[in-house]
């Protein structure tokens, strides 16, 4: 009776047995093939076209770049040189790289200028993508600005030091109205500005703005790629805080205030971009007084800043719109007047929201530089259309300098793609 009742008793293991590996189908290369490329006849009929037709890019674009020429006078030399076998003549961008970059008349001698500005925007930059930085650095953020100033455009010292006065007076009369009336302190701050950049031409004597004077170059002189990263870097960064003040005047109770920031933001959109470059060339000027020569370069800024900021402020109207009604509710229990809320409530709760519209836009408008070149500014596509296929050496040349252009602009706009999804990776508190 025993014996039976012992044998019927289910045996239990006492170890656990080792694990073994999935097979070989089912991890690794094969199942993500599996998966992701043939996982229905459809998708498989689709990657094999696929695959054709990059064998069919790859096989033709491979040997041309392969068999490039990298040292050649002329076109017809580098096809010469090719006898008749496909290559590309990559020499243009080795004899005319400088005019792609720095434009076609700006002075090769202090090519160092521009260079040593783009390597300290990166430095400049930093703290304020990543925040994680001390915030000290933020000093050197803010006085970016002027050294780029002076060493893109040189002149006299004294000019980016006026200008540098005029914002830290502004900055301490909306620090000292802001609590009260934001709008006083906001005013108040432009103003202010604005007198110590008019008044500093009058205090200063002329003879001794010429000393400690950098060799000043004019803005027509500026171009190629350099123009597009000046132009895209300070409309973006003019572009947002506008776009910020816009969404909000947008939401706001005064009457008259919403119907201002609806009529701009409806009016700006509905208008191209390049209507309002021809505006900035031509008609923008006759609102200025007689004689005050306002810079193209200037000009166009205000122009695409405007353009900008008009999509910048539906983004962040979307944001603010996203945000529950209860988040207003607990700034008000907070006992926060409506600048506070904004600023430590509701604002970086929208902004977090508005990445993904924000950096869209930021692409969008940095691309769209180059329809500067329809005005006669040589950013990087006008130096390519004008001095450089309007020579007699490299007319016919295409391929390898929309190539590059391209190149340049991938490079710039992935990498910003790229800092947008890791800063959106950063920021997502919702789920953890």
């Amino acid at each position: 009776m025993s014996d039976q009742s012992t044998n019927s008793i289910a045996f239990v293991r006492t170890q656990e047995v080792p694990s073994m590996p999935p097979p070989y189908t089912a991890a690794g290369p094969i199942r993500w093939m599996r998966e992701n490329l043939f996982a229905t006849p459809l998708n498989g009929l689709l990657t094999l076209v696929a695959l054709y037709f990059i064998y069919a890019i790859l096989s033709g674009t491979l040997p041309w770049i392969a068999n490039g020429i990298w040292d050649s006078p002329s076109l017809a030399a580098c096809r010469d040189m090719l006898d008749g076998a496909s290559g590309a003549c990559f020499a243009v961008l080795t004899e005319r790289w400088h005019q792609l970059l720095f434009g076609f008349t700006y002075p090769s001698d202090i090519y160092w200028r521009p260079t040593l500005a783009f390597v300290l925007f990166f430095f400049a930059a930093a703290p304020v993508l990543f925040f994680d930085l001390p915030r000290k650095l933020l000093v050197f953020t803010g006085l970016f600005p002027f050294i780029a100033f002076y060493l893109i455009w040189g002149g006299s010292v004294f000019t980016p030091l006026l200008a540098l006065v005029g914002v830290l007076a502004g900055y301490f009369v909306y620090a000292r109205y802001v609590a009260s009336n934001f709008a006083v302190g906001f005013l108040g701050g432009i103003i202010s500005a604005a007198l110590v950049w008019w008044l500093g031409g009058f205090v200063i004597p002329e003879h001794e703005i010429t000393e400690g004077a950098m060799r000043s170059v004019p803005s027509r002189d500026l171009g190629g790629f350099m123009l597009n990263m000046m132009l895209g870097v300070t409309c973006v960064s003019l572009s947002l805080p506008i776009g910020i003040a816009l969404a909000l005047g947008r939401q706001s109770d005064m009457p008259f205030i919403k119907y201002i920031c609806v009529v701009f933001i409806e009016f700006v959109r509905g208008v191209p971009l390049i209507t309002l470059l021809f505006v900035a060339s031509v008609m923008l000027s006759y609102f200025f007084p007689p004689g005050s020569g306002v810079d193209l370069f200037i000009r166009v800024v205000i122009m695409i800043t405007l353009f900008a900021s008009a999509y910048i402020a539906e983004v962040i109207r979307g944001g603010l719109a996203a945000l529950p009604k209860g988040q207003y509710e607990a700034a008000d229990s907070l006992g926060l007047d409506y600048a506070q809320s904004m600023r430590l409530i509701i604002l970086p709760q929208a902004l977090k929201i508005s990445i993904p519209g924000i950096v869209n836009v930021s692409v969008g408008l940095f691309k769209d530089t180059t329809l500067v070149s329809v005005i006669s500014m040589f950013d990087l596509v006008g130096m390519i259309r004008g001095p450089i296929l309007a020579s007699t050496e490299w007319n016919g040349v295409y391929w390898e300098l929309f190539g590059f252009a391209a190149l340049l602009f991938f490079v710039t706009c992935y990498g910003i793609s790229q800092y947008s999804q890791w800063l959106e990776r950063r920021l997502a508190t919702d789920h953890r």
